[in-house]
């Protein structure tokens, strides 16, 4: 999958929370803390137990303290009601946040074969083990974000390798255990993003950084809709967000975009672009623009692009609220020889200049390691 870009992050605590001056109130406190900052908590001054108002918050008790969700506070939550874990979108708003680099290249490197068209994907069956300790050496580098291995995982693809449709639902919720696995390990107060590949991933023809397909918006709604349910249900209990990646025309960002709206289940939109414009050719910012009115889009923003490319794209996002950016190293993907030619053009003292222009989302994609991470994280520090 495409390498991602890092930012560090501190947490942005949510609004304080009132007590009485009781004796218990102190471990009250300490055990509905955490969650409530996630949606945000206020104290009711007459908070009985027994009153039906959010009487817990992810199974905490919250009636002796007086203690509650404020209401009016926009939560994120999965299409069944489900909290995730942390409000990224709270973050995001106060400091940039560092995402990991290309997981796959970093797999390559420790001696995976890759040369399937599952790309990374094939070692959710055959090396999971693999997946996480990539995921952990991430985290030991100062990324604070996880992006699943799920990036190149379809029902067709596997479908095509053999696989039914129980199996892959199964490897995508595995994809999501493995990074989350390895953020609670090393770095517990850190995200992991459910990756969502483009249709062209799966065709494992380079057409996402193309936009040349052969389906239209209802054909690529279709494409999505299956994987989408699945990972967006991992919200809240392994994952924290979806991102939805190296999309390269305007087509699929219409697909993902309506099956992405109304259901509330926080995600970030990432394109595969060129020279301010997709990869078909189509203006970077009518794209931004029709994310601006799905309000479970928290950033928009471009990856696995040149970080020359990610420069010029970075203000364009940034003019509409955070942008998220994760250029690749600058080198060229030959999808003939599936290998990576040039040298590398990522520098991580670029990221001040993205981080001023609203880029609140940033890291690496391919070929972007955790030695760039923790460069990145050191650029950032204040």
């Amino acid at each position: 999958m495409q390498p991602q870009v890092v930012v560090p992050v501190e947490e942005v605590l949510a609004p304080g929370i009132g007590r009485r001056q009781e004796p218990s109130v102190e471990q009250a406190r300490a055990l509905v803390e955490a969650p409530l900052r996630a949606v945000g908590g206020h104290a009711l001054a007459h908070q009985q137990p027994g009153m039906a108002a959010r009487e817990s918050v992810d199974g905490v008790s919250l009636w002796h303290p007086a203690i509650v969700a404020d209401e009016a506070k926009p939560r994120l939550t999965c299409k069944h009601g489900r909290m995730s874990r942390r409000d990224l979108r709270e973050t995001i708003a106060a400091r940039p946040v560092i995402l990991d680099g290309g997981l796959a290249t970093l797999l390559e490197q420790h001696g995976h074969d890759l040369s399937s068209d599952l790309w990374s994907a094939r070692l959710l069956v055959d090396d999971p083990g693999a997946i996480e300790a990539a995921h952990r050496e991430f985290f030991l580098a100062g990324a604070e974000v996880a992006t699943t291995a799920s990036y190149q995982v379809s029902f067709e693809g596997f479908g095509a390798a053999g696989a039914d449709r129980a199996e892959v639902e199964r490897l995508l919720r595995r994809s999501v255990e493995l990074a989350a696995a390895a953020r609670d390990a090393v770095s517990p107060g850190g995200w992991v993003a459910a990756s969502v590949g483009p249709y062209g991933a799966v065709l494992a023809d380079g057409s996402e950084y193309r936009g040349d397909y052969d389906l239209d918006v209802a054909g690529l709604r279709a494409f999505h809709r299956p994987r989408l349910d699945v990972l967006a249900s991992t919200v809240g209990h392994g994952a924290d967000v979806l991102a939805i990646e190296t999309v390269p025309c305007l087509a699929e960002v219409e697909a993902v975009l309506a099956e992405l709206d109304g259901t509330g289940v926080p995600a970030w939109l990432s394109l595969s672009a060129a020279d301010g414009r997709t990869r078909a050719g189509e203006p970077l910012e009518e794209a931004f623009a029709m994310a601006a009115d799905v309000a479970e889009v928290v950033a928009v923003g471009i990856n696995c692009t040149t970080p020359a490319d990610a420069g010029r794209a970075v203000p364009l996002a940034g003019v509409r609220g955070p942008a998220v950016v994760y250029p690749n190293s600058g080198q060229a993907w030959d999808a003939e020889a599936r290998a990576w030619t040039g040298r590398s053009a990522f520098e991580p003292t670029d990221v001040s200049a993205w981080v001023e222009a609203g880029a609140r989302l940033v890291g690496g994609c391919c070929r972007v390691g955790p030695a760039d991470i923790s460069s990145l994280r050191a650029t950032l520090a204040p």
